[in-house]
C-alpha cells in the first residue's frame, strides 16, 4: 500500500490539528497508558468489531461483548464459527475494535485476530448465556454448549491502540467548547493517548515476567 500522505492546507509553523496538539498526552508510563485503556474498555463492555469482506473489500462492523482478556491487553470474544466474521478473519486477520461511552470517550484497538476452536480454550471462556445466541439444533451435538463445535473464540492480539478519556466534568467540557466557538481557541477537554506496537510488546513482556 502507498505511504503517501494527504494534505489540503499549508499552515506554516502552526499546528494544522490544534485539537490533538492540545489534548495529546505523552507523559505517562507504558504501564499507566495500557492500564488506563484496559479500565476504559472493561467499563464499556461492548465494542464494534470491524473486519474486511473478501469478496468486496468493504469493511463490516458488528457489536460484540468483551468476553475476557489474555496477556493483559489481548481481547477475547465469543463467536459462532459458522458466521460471516469468521470467514472474513480467515481471509484477512487484520481487525479493529472500537469502544465508546455516553460521554464521548472512546478507544480504537488495531490488531490481528485468530479464531480458536480447541475445546480447552472454549471451556475457559464459555458462558451459559451463549446457548441463547448459538441455539440448540436438537441433534444432541449442536446444543450451544461448550462441546458444540460452532462455539469458538476470537482472540485479538493488540498491535496498536489510541484512546481518549475526559479530564473534565460535563459542565467543564461544555464551557471549554463554548469558549472555543467564541474565540477559536481549541478546547482542552480530553487526554488523547497512543500506544505503539513497541509499547504493547514491552507491556506484555513486563506482564509475563511478573
Amino acid at each position: 500500500m502507498s505511504g503517501e500522505q494527504f494534505s489540503n492546507a499549508e499552515t506554516g509553523s502552526k499546528a494544522a490539528d490544534p485539537y490533538k496538539e492540545k489534548n495529546y498526552q505523552n507523559d505517562l508510563s507504558v504501564k499507566d497508558k495500557v492500564e488506563g485503556l484496559i479500565e476504559f474498555i472493561e467499563g464499556c463492555k461492548f465494542g464494534m468489531m470491524t473486519t474486511r469482506q473478501a469478496q468486496t473489500g468493504l469493511l463490516v462492523s458488528r457489536c460484540m461483548a468483551l468476553a475476557g482478556k489474555d496477556h493483559g491487553i489481548d481481547l477475547i470474544f465469543h463467536t459462532n464459527t459458522e458466521s460471516g466474521k469468521t470467514d472474513e478473519l480467515h481471509n484477512d486477520p487484520h481487525i479493529n475494535i472500537a469502544f465508546i461511552n455516553s460521554s464521548g470517550e472512546w478507544a480504537s484497538i488495531s490488531g490481528e485476530a485468530s479464531v480458536l476452536t480447541d475445546r480447552e480454550t472454549v471451556k475457559k471462556y464459555y458462558s451459559r448465556a451463549l446457548k441463547a445466541w448459538i441455539g440448540d439444533l436438537g441433534d444432541g451435538k449442536h446444543d450451544g454448549g461448550p462441546e458444540d463445535p460452532r462455539v469458538g473464540i476470537i482472540q485479538v492480539k493488540t498491535v496498536t491502540a489510541t484512546y481518549a478519556v475526559s479530564h473534565r466534568s460535563a459542565v467543564g467540557r461544555g464551557a471549554q467548547i463554548a469558549k472555543g466557538v467564541i474565540t477559536g481557541d481549541t478546547p482542552d477537554v480530553n487526554r488523547v493517548r497512543e500506544i505503539h506496537k513497541e509499547e504493547i510488546a514491552e507491556y506484555k513482556r513486563l506482564s509475563t515476567a511478573q
